[in-house]
């Protein structure tokens, strides 16, 4: 009888598998065939071809698992050892199956709104500020959509299991405490979150933009629920968090237009020709594609140090051009003043001064009676003045063999006996 029985189990374990097999090969080939008629079916319309494309992998996964939960509930014994835990097995897959499925239906409701919009980042410009807008924005929204159902379909998995089914309901019962409680946990990343849905909807930034922060020039390359890409000039990623851009101050050079005006400073010696170097700028920027046409002018700027500071005021359609026609005008300008006018370049000049003139020796002045008179001073230089000298100078001596030291207390504050 054990032996009648585990063969009879066997051969209805060898039929189920049969019929799984066949049913889930029969699925597959369904999941293969209507794809293809949705193709040909959107060969006029756009949408219906995108479903085609974008669903068929988890339509096909979905099928081939719907199919084998049939057979196996329509012909697998209800009290064999293994059907408990491969019943459970088979509808996690299949919530996780639909759960792909919708996520692939966000995908081609973006996909829709890009195509309405001329297209998703390909191409993109400076100028298609409502074009990156939208791709902002629906690129937010997606992602945010696409993270609620993953939850979602998670936390419908784990609900599948009877000890996490008594936690949700103890969980709901508690909702108010669970939503304080994660509140704080999760204070930085829902503010992260909350960034970055108020950065797709005020327009503050949005993919494309030309922006300057943390002294780094770049565009903006990608932007999620929680991190900002930037691209910067020397092709470097620059990964900043969302809230940075709700707390700190940037420039952004396409926010409402695309248009920049820049400037080339020289410094050039003070004979530099100003018409003639408005007449060569003018020249230069008509004949390069780079400027705009709405501004080009030579201002002096300051003239301290033995130079004149001229800068030159040019405009151009965006960031990038602007750069590369700065770049020109600079060598223009200083290319021409080579050829054209030396003499303009800056240079510094050092003048000598006339060697001082030999000191006069003093002369007696004429007095009124016809005497020579001395000059101002009580030793001037003249023959009086002499003779007073050398008479002070011996009275001096004949003071000093005077002095006579009686006693220690008699000498000077200071004198050191010698």
């Amino acid at each position: 009888m054990p032996e009648e029985i585990e063969l009879e189990s066997a051969t209805s374990l060898a039929v189920t598998f049969a019929w799984v097999a066949g049913a889930v090969a029969i699925a597959y080939v369904l999941g293969l065939v209507l794809p293809w008629l949705l193709r040909r079916l959107g060969r006029r319309s756009a949408a219906v071809n995108d479903v085609a494309v974008l669903t068929r992998t988890p339509v096909r996964a979905l099928l081939m698992l719907t199919a084998a939960t049939i057979a196996i509930r329509r012909f697998a014994e209800p009290d064999a050892s293994w059907r408990s835990w491969v019943d459970h097995t088979l509808v996690i897959a299949i919530i996780a199956a639909v759960t792909w499925l919708a996520a692939s239906l966000v995908r081609v409701a973006e996909r829709r709104v890009f195509a309405r919009f001329g297209g998703g980042d390909e191409g993109l410009s400076d100028a298609d500020r409502q074009r990156r807008r939208v791709l902002t924005q629906v690129t937010t929204v997606r992602r945010l959509v696409i993270a609620i159902i993953t939850v979602l379909g998670v936390a419908a998995a784990l609900m599948t299991f009877p000890a996490f089914a008594n936690i949700g309901t103890t969980l709901f019962a508690s909702a108010g405490v669970l939503s304080v409680v994660a509140g704080l946990a999760a204070q930085t990343s829902l503010g992260s979150v909350f960034a970055g849905m108020q950065i797709a909807f005020s327009g503050a930034i949005r993919v494309g933009d030309v922006v300057v922060l943390e002294e780094e020039w770049g565009r903006i390359e990608e932007i999620t629920l929680t991190y900002v890409v930037v691209q910067l000039w020397d092709q470097r990623r620059l990964v900043l968090p969302t809230t940075y851009f709700t707390t700190t101050p940037f420039e952004n050079w396409t926010r409402n237009a695309t248009e920049l005006l820049g400037t080339v400073e020289l410094d050039v010696d003070f004979t530099v020709p100003l018409d003639a170097m408005r007449t060569e700028l003018q020249r230069r920027l008509e004949e390069s594609e780079l400027w705009d046409g709405r501004m080009g002018v030579v201002q002096v700027t300051d003239a301290v140090g033995g130079v004149v500071r001229v800068r030159m005021l040019v405009s151009a359609p965006n960031a990038s051009a602007l750069f590369d026609l700065r770049c020109v005008v600079r060598e223009a300008m200083v290319e021409w003043l080579q050829r054209t006018d030396r003499g303009a370049l800056p240079r510094q000049r050092l003048e000598g001064m006339p060697p001082r003139p030999a000191p006069q020796p003093r002369t007696h002045r004429p007095s009124t009676n016809g005497q020579p008179k001395a000059a101002a001073g009580v030793f001037g230089g003249s023959q009086e003045g002499e003779q007073r000298a050398r008479e002070f100078e011996k009275g001096a001596v004949a003071v000093d063999e005077r002095i006579d030291w009686r006693s220690e207390d008699q000498m000077p504050r200071g004198y050191d006996g010698d």
